[in-house]
């Protein structure tokens, strides 16, 4: 890598009131005059997976984010054709304590750094990720710009002249601008249509090999669009920002509910909640990792799944008829619901299991139990 010095600036609580982290830049050049639109420039959270940085980098839900790894080394197995959840990484920046050069495994195509500058992403590396982690724990998530130590001074400038994230769509930036019939693996049993709020990949492919012709649609599609493929079940997928901004797809929800089997993850869960009345809020710092422990109400074993999402569901707005199946035990926040009279359920977590572990998949064979069922 040809690194120069970097920083990583972040927005305090008070106005005019800046952090600094000082390190390398690696990956894409952050500054194009000034600054790269949508590179560099996010929303800074952390993510205390592990390993499985590719799909992370690649999961549609951290548009808008600058990810910062707590794992300090971030690199090792490098990059490798197969295990993308999208075309392309959405996120605005990577943040890592130690960036490997040198890959060691045998899918790989490529470096870590080299995929980060072939995908126009800016890294910052060699920074104390705890003390940045213990600052967004602390302060909540900030905003942030990765950018070339010379352009420091300008940073407040910067700041001021760039749009804040409450408010924004990242759904509609995300999702597929018109339907795609992608086709089942072996005979098909049952059509899935699938609201695409920021779909990963892995989800598709296990409709797919279960069977499944997934009709992938647009987030703002209507119900008499998705009734019009006479599906045998909806899927409501993940995605990133804030679940309130897509009243759209609350409202074509509304209109679906009780009419075939609803089956929703991650975002598709905070939809689903805000479609049956209750009310949503922004986490402090949010739920980002492959290690978060969720009881199972219904069995009482506790899983460990992968997340990312800086909302959650309020638990005490749930209607009466809704279940809630599954809690983060981290915080007792709302992980699952079900509402059976409605035939739909949904849980907070990334039961696709990408990139791990695969304690939760068994939700995807529910959904399948319930189209077979209709």
């Amino acid at each position: 890598m040809n690194e120069s010095d970097g920083v990583l600036v972040l927005e305090g609580p008070q106005p005019g009131s800046l952090s600094t982290f000082e390190g390398k830049l690696a990956g894409a050049t952050p500054t194009e005059n000034g600054r790269r639109k949508d590179r560099g420039y996010g929303e800074v959270v952390f993510n205390t997976s592990m390993s499985g940085y590719q799909e992370i980098l690649t999961d549609p839900s951290y548009a808008g984010q600058i990810i910062c790894m707590t794992y300090p080394h971030i690199g090792n197995t490098g990059i490798n054709l197969q295990d993308n959840e999208s075309a392309f990484p959405h996120c605005a920046g990577l943040v890592v304590h130690d960036l490997v050069e040198v890959a060691s495994n045998w899918r790989s195509t490529q470096n870590l750094p080299e995929f980060l500058k072939q995908s126009g992403i800016p890294a910052l590396t060699d920074i104390d990720t705890r003390k940045l982690t213990l600052l967004l724990r602390s302060n909540g998530v900030m905003r942030g710009l990765i950018l070339d130590k010379k352009d420091l001074p300008r940073a407040q400038e910067l700041f001021d002249s760039l749009p804040l994230f409450s408010g924004r769509d990242f759904i509609r930036e995300v999702s597929v601008k018109e339907a795609k019939v992608l086709p089942a693996k072996g005979k098909k049993l049952y059509r899935v249509c699938a609201l695409d709020f920021g779909v990963k990949q892995n989800s598709l492919d296990i409709f797919s090999l279960a069977g499944c012709e997934v009709v992938l649609l647009p987030a703002d599609s209507t119900a008499s669009t998705i009734l019009s493929y006479q599906p045998d079940g909806l899927f409501l997928s993940n995605g990133p920002g804030d679940p309130e901004r897509a009243d759209y797809a609350v409202t074509t929800l509304q209109a679906v509910l009780g009419k075939l089997p609803v089956f929703g993850i991650c975002m598709g869960h905070q939809i689903l909640s805000l479609a049956l009345g209750a009310k949503t809020f922004k986490l402090k710092f949010g739920h980002r990792g492959s290690n978060q422990p969720v009881l199972d109400r219904t069995t009482g074993k506790v899983q460990i799944t992968p997340q990312n999402h800086g909302y959650a569901v309020e638990a005490d707005s749930l209607p009466q008829s809704v279940q809630v199946t599954h809690v983060h035990l981290n915080d007792q926040t709302v992980a699952g619901i079900s509402a059976p009279d409605k035939r739909a359920f949904s849980v907070q977590f990334h039961p696709e299991a990408s990139p791990g572990p695969h304690d939760s998949r068994g939700a995807f064979d529910r959904f399948i139990g319930m189209m077979r069922g209709n």
